[in-house]
């Protein structure tokens, strides 16, 4: 085997033991906002900074769930397996004890230390390729990949395990069983059953669930919370999630099979209503959901959803009332008032364009990277003919989109549009420098924080009753 051909074999190894495939991101306030109702008492708990914590919901229907930096992604898998929250909330509870203990961190040194035995047996074996022994050059290549393969998967067994650990500790701390985290190891040691008969421990990232089961199970029933169950109003809001989540992710018929008429339920009409939207059958899908409106008129994602269906079927000017009526119900979610901006826009009615810009404003308080907000932002402007503020709201478009060649473009075009120290020009500038300080040499480097310039708070909503991915509600 030649040199070339010795590099060939450690860079493939490499390659596999790093690669993830990609994952699609979706985005729903209704999720969202259950998911952080369970995790924010977990991060208070972990001494972590909930605020700066974000929640990534991944398109797929594999169980999982991983935890970067303060970065949580939950697969919707997860969620639609689940039997009951407290499940859901033993798994964010694992993922919060990796945050806590700065796993991802040390996981890079531990990627290191592993890498000294393959990069010391791709030496030796490249010097016995050269002295005419090629064959021995392969065992010892082999020999130094599985020896580091080996320390690293060791090292990530144990992250687990402490991660386990952390989880009922915190579970504790905020009076939650972790009997649900009990149960949810089991359906993967069902899974581990069914899909691997005989599988190597020692070649496993994460411990083996009976394992895990075992670890946990005297500490987890030593808990005084442990016996504590879901409210049923708890399980039935779950029951709501994993219908809407089947409904956008399955294939309508598997979705009205699952949820046949005979089901009267409130997720049941749920997931009907989701599913007869995506099949383009919007009369029914208008039955559905107006069953439940009828039923709990102060819910905002039900008139979300209703206005999505009559937005994406054309009836833009039909859809308004419903996106109004969720931005009067959950005012803080930018998604909501994002739906609404992009409706009075594409009613092509000038005279809606300033109501467009102000709530598209106040979402962008709210969500300051939301690309796609900032590109709607943009519409209104131009149909009002503010080009030098459309230019504005195109480069934070650009910019949160990556494509930062085009941002830096149309913030230099707004700025030299826009009065010196005002606040828009301001804007512009920092779009400007930031894009300086990421580019050396015309190569891009990692995001650097940007500087934003000062914003002007939202009017307060005057109501006797207030109490990602181009669609901005997700799916």
């Amino acid at each position: 085997m030649s040199h070339r051909k010795l590099l060939a074999a450690a860079a493939l190894f490499f390659a596999c033991f790093s690669h993830a495939e990609a994952q699609t991101l979706l985005r729903d306030a209704e999720i969202e906002q259950w998911l952080d109702d369970y995790a924010r008492p977990i991060y208070k708990a972990a001494g972590l900074p909930a605020d700066q914590i974000q929640i990534l919901l991944v398109g797929d229907q594999t169980p999982n769930a991983f935890a970067s930096g303060l970065t949580m992604g939950i697969n919707t898998g997860l969620i639609t397996a689940a039997d009951t929250p407290d499940q859901i909330e033993g798994v964010i509870a694992h993922e919060t004890g990796h945050m806590a203990g700065g796993h991802t961190a040390r996981t890079d040194e531990a990627m290191a230390a592993a890498t000294r035995p393959m990069l010391l047996s791709l030496v030796l074996a490249a010097g016995a390729a050269a002295a005419g022994a090629p064959e021995a050059g392969i065992g010892i290549l082999g020999l130094g990949q599985t020896v580091g393969q080996a320390n690293i998967l060791k090292y990530s067994r144990g992250q687990e395990a402490s991660a386990d650990q952390a989880a009922v500790t915190y579970l504790d701390d905020v009076h939650q069983s972790s009997e649900g985290l009990l149960q949810f190891f089991a359906k993967l040691r069902n899974s581990e059953i069914i899909t691997s008969y005989r599988i190597n421990p020692y070649l496993q990232t994460h411990p083996l669930s009976n394992d895990r089961i075992t670890a946990l199970t005297k500490r987890a029933e030593a808990s005084p919370y442990y016996n504590v169950k879901d409210s049923p109003e708890a399980i039935e809001r779950l029951k709501l999630i994993q219908a809407k989540i089947r409904g956008f992710m399955q294939d309508t018929n598997v979705t009205l099979r699952q949820y046949p008429l005979s089901d009267q339920s409130d997720p049941a009409h749920y997931a009907r209503a989701v599913a007869y939207y995506r099949g383009s059958m919007l009369d029914k899908a208008l039955n559905e959901i107006n069953t439940l409106l009828a039923k709990y008129p102060e819910n905002p994602y039900y008139y979300e959803l209703k206005g999505q269906m009559l937005f994406e079927f054309g009836r833009v000017a039909q859809s308004i009332p419903s996106h109004e009526r969720s931005v009067e119900l959950a005012p803080t979610k930018a998604l909501l008032r994002i739906n609404l901006g992009r409706a009075l826009v594409a009613t092509e009615d000038t005279s809606r364009y300033p109501e467009a810009v102000k709530q598209l404003k106040a979402a962008l308080l709210l969500e300051p990277k939301n690309a796609f907000g900032w590109e709607e932002l943009a519409r209104a402007y131009g149909g009002l003919k503010m080009d030098r503020l459309a230019d504005l709201a195109t480069a934070e478009s650009r910019f949160y989109s990556g494509a930062k060649g085009e941002a830096l473009h149309f913030a230099m075009r707004a700025k030299a549009g826009l009065t010196p120290g005002t606040p828009d020009w301001r804007q512009a500038s920092d779009i400007i420098a930031a894009i300086a300080a990421q580019t050396k040499g015309g190569l891009e480097i990692e995001e650097a924080p940007r500087k934003r310039a000062p914003q002007p708070k939202p009017e307060p909503e005057k109501r006797p009753d207030q109490g990602e991915v181009p669609d901005p509600t997700g799916f």
